[in-house]
């Protein structure tokens, strides 16, 4: 039994982009619920597809805007996409697969959480992150858990973690707030960069660990006085 999580949020913009536009009888714009319809079925056409999950943002903010200002809070996105959010939740409900509309958290963190709660569960042989998105490598595990990006015909294991992004899944997040995410709108550190994060990551693994004096490094990273 293998367990597909998918970011429902991304096919949809995806979709949104890729797809042409396309309004029904009553002129709804539909075009990209109908890419995710397109999507998900051949998803579930594949032979060891058994079990899916699929997380939407069905509304962009989420409690994170609560702690930062400069968090993505959805300005900016056309209305056409925004208004597609319940249409494509019920296609994908209508599937028969299972769907979580996130309204305080993110459909990243339902995802997260569907891993945290099956991971060692004997009866799926495999977990499948069906994203592309960086911040959900760090929910990678071994083989067990991967990243699928099914754009790409890419799968990224945990050894696949560290060979794009230089540190391990635990330091995944340290190394988005050392050089920042702009998909999320967190700036990280002037002139920082991911060689540099990465380098200094993969010695001291989180930024609390890290000397607050460069000069005490055991590792020399580029813009060493901008961090301190």
């Amino acid at each position: 039994m293998n367990l597909h999580l998918v970011d429902g949020t991304y096919e949809l913009f995806r979709a949104h982009f890729g797809a042409p536009n396309t309004r029904s009888a009553t002129g709804i714009e539909v075009g990209a619920s109908r890419g995710l319809l397109r999507s998900l079925l051949n998803l579930l056409r594949e032979p060891d597809c058994t079990h899916v999950g699929v997380a939407f943002d069905h509304v962009i903010r989420s409690y994170r805007n609560d702690l930062f200002d400069g968090y993505k809070d959805g300005e900016g996105v056309e209305p056409e996409i925004l208004e597609q959010f319940p249409i494509a939740e019920r296609v994908a409900a209508a599937l028969g697969v299972v769907v979580w509309p996130m309204v305080e958290f993110e459909a990243d963190d339902a995802i997260a959480s569907a891993v945290t709660r099956f991971v060692d569960d004997e009866r799926i042989d495999q977990i499948f992150i069906c994203s592309p998105d960086k911040d959900l490598a760090q929910c990678v595990r071994g083989e067990r858990v991967v990243l699928r990006d099914r754009m790409r015909d890419r799968v990224i294991d945990e050894q696949g973690v560290h060979e794009k992004w230089g540190v391990g899944p635990g330091s995944i997040a340290d190394l988005l707030a050392l050089m920042g995410d702009t998909a999320d709108g967190i700036p990280g550190i002037a002139r920082w960069g991911q060689k540099s994060s990465a380098t200094l990551l993969a010695e001291y693994q989180n930024i609390e660990s890290i000397p607050e004096d460069p000069g005490t490094w055991s590792v020399k990273a580029r813009g060493a006085q901008a961090l301190a």
